[in-house]
């Protein structure tokens, strides 16, 4: 065993890149670390509908093959990596969170496991999902930090991984805050891109115009390589570095929207969380400005609305066909969707159109580089209230309904030791900027630094 591996599951993507790159790690180390933690915590955060044990043993043995004669895989060679269980992948089941769709066994990959595969990347397993992403069920994952709270929303395996440690990164979807949410509340980064940029091919459907598929990682910069990988930004050259990050924040400007994300039952820590962060982003170079928009307060009724709508369409055959087999809250909400109007779904989405209007509007008037929020208005919740969580994904949904980038990340505890998050919202398809946002304000702060106890 080569020296240091057996902190492996504790290191970044990119400390892992580097270590592999240097020679101090094999993929077999990496894989070996990473299975040892997910035998250590599995047991209590459940994190996994399905482990590949042995395809991710023989695919790391591959890599270092590969990298013995000189060869690498890619950007992301020998990097273990979570898929949530919406995912198609030809070499283990894809169940959705639902008997329904139990022992379903695709012929192939989603586009974007393609791409992770094609890159180098090594699928430890499939994650654990809401069924169907809906959210209505509780699911085995408990949160990282304290296994009496509420692990995120439909991501909540993908989130729970990376905390862990059983997997380097992850991935994804997020309709309404479902990559932001485990981000935030198990103490790590999640980031949902612009609506189109990285494909949902091959992914089980929530809601078609509000799905987002979307990177998990411990730091922005391995969010930043996943989301390269996922949308096919990056270059083919796996020697070429990744674009930096490192640009100063000198005439940056970050919009504060109190009434929509500060005065909607936000938690008192996660307030003076987030205020701590934007003093720290001021000192850092950044003009904070004050903004208006009334309009947010449509958002949470846009996307329940086309959500319940779309997600009835989608499975309209099969609730006839397996009717007996949703969990029956998710039946409910489905059969309930088949009953609304088309009046209302058309007037959500005319609502949509003012809501992405007003934003946008604002980045234009007010010169905006991003909006900065706390990511969910509390902490992680008891898990009780697990089917009660509408209000978490207030902060949330506005980047989904208006299709704009957002990413999470880590930005303070509770007294009760509970991670908080921040969120940038950015300007459609600028990514780079809400991530180089996010990294200069990590590269000044200690708060992913931290581990949750499950991994010690």
């Amino acid at each position: 065993m080569c020296a240091g591996s057996t902190d492996a599951a504790d290191r970044s993507i990119n400390e892992l890149i580097e270590s592999l790159k240097r020679g101090e790690l094999s993929a077999a180390d990496v894989m070996a670390a990473t299975l040892r933690r997910l035998d250590l915590t599995e047991p209590s955060v459940h994190a996994y509908a399905h482990v590949a044990r042995d395809e991710a043993m023989a695919a790391a043995r591959e890599r270092d093959e590969l990298s013995g004669r000189g060869g690498w895989a890619g950007p992301l060679h020998g990097i273990p990596i979570g898929v949530k269980d919406l995912f198609q992948t030809c070499d283990m089941p894809t169940e959705a969170g639902s008997k329904v769709l139990a022992g379903n066994r695709p012929t192939r990959d989603a586009e974007a496991v393609r791409r992770l595969r094609a890159a180098g990347a090594i699928v430890v397993g499939k994650t654990v999902t809401h069924e169907f992403s809906y959210g209505l069920n509780v699911p085995p994952t408990r949160n990282a930090w304290d296994h009496s709270r509420y692990p995120g929303g439909s991501s909540a395996g993908s989130g729970v991984a990376v905390a862990a440690g059983s997997a380097a990164g992850s991935v994804g979807t997020d309709s309404a805050g479902s990559v932001r949410t485990p981000a935030a509340v198990n103490g790590i980064v999640g980031l949902k891109p612009t609506y189109g940029s990285v494909s949902t091919e091959g992914v089980i459907p929530s809601c078609p115009s509000l799905d987002h598929v979307g990177p998990l990682a411990r730091r922005v910069r391995d969010c930043a390589l996943l989301f390269r990988v996922l949308s096919g930004s990056g270059p083919s050259d796996p020697d070429q570095p990744p674009p930096a990050l490192e640009q100063p924040l000198l005439g940056t400007r970050l919009g504060v929207e109190r009434r929509h994300f500060f005065d909607s039952g936000v938690e008192p820590a996660v307030a003076h969380a987030v205020e701590e962060a934007l003093e720290v982003l001021r000192q850092l170079g950044a003009s904070v400005v004050e903004t208006a928009i009334p309009e947010l307060e449509l958002a949470a009724a846009v996307s329940s609305t086309i959500m319940v709508v779309e997600a009835s369409r989608w499975h309209r055959a099969l609730i006839r066909e397996r009717r007996l087999d949703y969990h029956p809250a998710t039946r409910l909400m489905l059969e309930l969707g088949q009953l609304l109007p088309a009046v209302g779904y058309l007037e959500a989405q005319q609502a949509r159109v003012i809501v992405r209007g007003a934003v946008r509007r604002a980045f234009q008037v007010d010169s905006l580089d991003a909006i900065v929020a706390p990511s969910a208005p509390v902490t992680a919740p008891p898990i009780e209230r697990a089917t009660e969580l509408t209000g978490l994904v207030h902060h949330q949904c506005p980047a989904n309904v208006t299709g704009q980038p957002s990413i999470s990340v880590p930005c303070g505890f509770s007294e009760d030791g509970l991670p908080i998050g921040l969120q940038l919202i950015g300007r459609p398809f600028a990514e780079r900027t809400i991530l180089r946002i996010a990294a200069a304000y990590e590269d000044v702060t200690t708060w992913h630094g931290r581990r949750p106890p499950v991994a010690a």
